[in-house]
């Protein structure tokens, strides 16, 4: 996302929403590209085949960036995930055919998804007792923590610690996979203990970085431990 919109996800969506804004529909766009694949999945699991889930969810956002429909967002709803999802069963509702969502896209896609990639994301996900609301919630979750993980790799390439990064991000998400401490410490031409303590540090500065992204979707700082236990908890459903 872009440095000048490090605020909150609400000031996206105010700035989106103001037809006079100068960023508008750059802000919108960039709402799009981080929260297009939660939609998705949720359109696909409302038993939609990946060619109509793919018009649906370009019609949504083709939707938004036209219409200005987030002008109806209201950041004392509280949460931008609910105002989203809440936006996209609108949609579907309104919805009465393939014909309208893709007249509403314009016959061309709105911005550059990968689609391809995100049937084979979506194939890995258990279906056993998932509803189009669950698959919504672990989608978003993992959008934040992509977001966050993204944030963390462009710091350490600004700090010129990228190769420390690429060695040690696989024990930030528990995918270290049995990766010995020696084998990293030969790699980084670092000790053992010199790796661990690097590795509590990045752990702790994507902490940081994970709270962060998840309080820009808020508009009540209180609701952020409640907002951070429900992202842990779609994350390990």
């Amino acid at each position: 996302m872009d440095a000048r919109f490090r605020t909150t996800q609400w000031s996206l969506v105010r700035a989106a929403g103001d037809s006079a804004h100068p960023e508008c529909r750059e802000a919108l766009s960039s709402l799009c590209r981080t929260y297009w694949f939660p939609v998705y999945g949720y359109v696909r699991f409302r038993g939609n085949d990946p060619e109509a889930a793919r018009e649906l969810t370009q019609g949504f956002f083709a939707f938004l960036l036209d219409k200005k429909s987030v002008k109806a967002a209201r950041p004392e709803r509280g949460r931008f995930r609910t105002f989203l999802l809440t936006s996209v069963k609108n949609y579907l509702a309104n919805e009465r055919d393939r014909a309208l969502a893709r007249k509403r896209g314009g016959g061309a896609p709105v911005l550059s998804l990968d689609f391809e990639t995100a049937e084979s994301t979506l194939r890995l996900e258990p279906q056993e007792r998932e509803t189009p609301e669950t698959i919504f919630e672990r989608r978003w979750a993992v959008s934040v923590l992509r977001q966050a993980m993204a944030r963390l790799e462009r710091e350490s390439q600004q700090a010129e610690k990228a190769e420390l990064f690429r060695q040690l991000r696989p024990f930030l998400v528990g995918e270290g996979g049995g990766r010995p401490y020696s084998e990293v410490a030969a790699n980084l031409e670092m000790s053992e203990p010199a790796v661990k303590v690097a590795i509590h540090r990045l752990r702790r500065k994507f902490g940081r970085l994970l709270r962060e992204e998840v309080s820009q979707t808020l508009s009540d700082p209180a609701l952020l431990d409640e907002e951070m236990r429900f992202l842990l908890g779609a994350l390990s459903s």
